[in-house]
């Protein structure tokens, strides 16, 4: 069993000089592929559930199905909560057994945030588990915009709430579909400066492979969440499959085709945070 809490993982990256890939996961087929893609290049991985997909999939549920897929697996793999925004719903996920668990008071006041996100990292430490903290709100595309971390809150928040884990706001953009974008990389160094805590970015697709390899190298950026480049490309994969033969109708089959397409591009994630590949 290879079961890992995310401190487990983020710790290794830190002094290594890499980063390990947050994959945004919405049901068994992408979770299978994941796994599979980080067991062929011997790398860590995080399983994220995060609000659409808890939507659709009770807690519970997940949890069991990133247990038993990290219970096969031969590299570290963590399950994690993305994006908890309410104490009992990180400890439903502590309950069903997730290692790991985010909780996003980042829309809050500076000192609520720092009260509620220090309450359930205490919760998560006595589990066992790790947490990952929100400072500095992270935008989305064609929505809700950001006026990005400041160094200072930043440095007071992980100073204060003893996460494991600190996600920033630098520019990033959840959902993003192209990589035309970038990182405020004077804004990290900044951060970096008055903290020592590992470092997070949220809306991963859209910041330039070549700048993901080289704040892996380079910073204490040490996990990257990633959900809209690899659901881009099941979507494909699913359009593709069901196009190549319009009378097939069992579901099994075609999430079957899914799958390779799927693990090929979760490859490309991981090989290039981990050695710029």
């Amino acid at each position: 069993m290879t079961l890992a809490t995310l401190e487990e993982v983020l710790q290794p990256a830190l002094t290594g000089g890499y980063a390990v890939a947050g994959l945004v996961t919405l049901g068994w087929e992408d979770m299978r592929a994941y796994v599979a893609a980080a067991e062929q290049l011997g790398a860590p991985v995080i399983l994220q559930a995060g609000p659409s997909c808890r939507a659709h999939t009770p807690l519970p549920v997940l949890g069991a199905m990133f247990r038993h897929l990290a219970e096969g697996a031969s590299v570290p793999v963590v399950a994690h909560l993305d994006h908890g925004y309410e104490v009992e719903e990180c400890r439903v996920a502590l309950d069903s057994g997730f290692t790991s668990v985010m909780f996003d008071g980042s829309r809050k006041p500076l000192e609520q945030n720092i009260k509620e996100t220090t309450e359930i990292a205490e919760m998560a430490h006595r589990a066992g588990a790790s947490c990952e903290g929100e400072i500095g709100f992270v935008g989305y595309a064609d929505g809700e915009g950001s006026a990005g971390t400041d160094p200072e809150e930043a440095a007071q928040f992980a100073r204060e709430t003893g996460v494991d884990a600190m996600a920033i706001s630098v520019g990033n953009v959840h959902l993003q579909q192209d990589r035309e974008g970038g990182l405020d990389e004077a804004r990290i160094r900044a951060i970096e400066a008055v903290t020592q805590v590992p470092l997070v970015i949220h809306g991963g697709s859209g910041v330039p492979l070549e700048q993901r390899a080289h704040l892996a190298r380079s910073s204490r950026i040490c996990k990257f969440n990633i959900g809209t480049e690899l659901r881009m490309a099941f979507g494909a994969a699913l359009r593709e499959s069901i196009a190549g033969d319009s009378a097939r109708f069992d579901r099994v089959s075609i999430l079957k085709d899914v799958e390779a397409p799927v693990k090929a591009e979760a490859m490309r994630v991981i090989a290039n945070l981990r050695n710029g590949g």
